[in-house]
């Protein structure tokens, strides 16, 4: 995507609706309230969750975004902003990670580590709260002129997806396939996989249905 492109998304999100998804995993995290925001973008999810009293770490390759959050939030102690890519960021200890729709863009030699860092950093019933890219997407699609987009895109299928999560407690899990316009008004197949989880904590006696927490083995992505 240009400067101009990127520019126009910002404007069209900056107070997008905020997802069912987020209202409810806000619900689940448990205290301490640290959130981070990974492709915190334009600080929709960023303004929600300073206002349900978590203290949160946004970060975006963007430097655009990065000058937009600290404008929005300028004063606010509990929001720490960083132009960082997924690789780069030093993940603190958090109870909720917000990843929707930016894990699109980590670059798939770069996702086992990622994810590793992501797991890490959750506190025991720690929460994560996010999407994945489907091969139905447009994005994904084989003729997809990478510019249009962003240069890499990884993609999953659903077994690949559903062992990310076999050391957490899935929450919610929801395949979103549709078709209409974005918000710069281009036609465009959506196939996502929408999830909330929680990471298990082994020292506590587990909830029904809960899964142990063995090291983690990363799923191999596809792209």
């Amino acid at each position: 995507m240009s400067s101009e492109e990127i520019s126009k998304y910002f404007d069209a999100t900056e107070s997008r609706e905020i997802r069912e998804d987020l209202v409810f995993a806000i619900n689940m995290a448990l205290e301490p309230k640290i959130a981070i925001d990974c492709g915190c973008g334009a600080g929709a999810d960023i303004n929600y969750l300073v206002r349900n009293g978590f203290t949160v770490y946004g970060f975006d390759v963007e430097q655009e975004s990065i000058s937009r959050c600290q404008s929005r939030f300028e004063g606010i102690k509990n929001v720490i902003l960083s132009k960082s890519s997924f690789s780069t960021f030093d993940y603190p200890q958090a109870s909720l990670v917000v990843a929707d729709a930016s894990l699109f863009f980590c670059p798939s030699s770069e996702f086992r580590n990622v994810w590793e860092n992501i797991y890490q950093c959750l506190h025991p019933n720690g929460v994560f709260c996010g999407s994945f890219l489907g091969q139905e997407d447009t994005m994904a699609a084989s003729n997809n002129n990478p510019s249009v987009f962003w240069p890499e895109v990884t993609v999953f299928d659903e077994p690949e997806v559903r062992e990310l999560f076999k050391n957490f407690e899935v929450l919610r899990f929801n395949i979103h396939k549709s078709t209409g316009k974005t918000s710069q008004g281009v036609t465009h197949n959506w196939h996502i996989f929408q999830v909330v989880a929680q990471k298990p904590n082994k020292l506590l006696k587990q909830r029904p249905g809960a899964k142990g927490a063995p090291p983690l083995d990363a799923a191999s992505c596809a792209v």
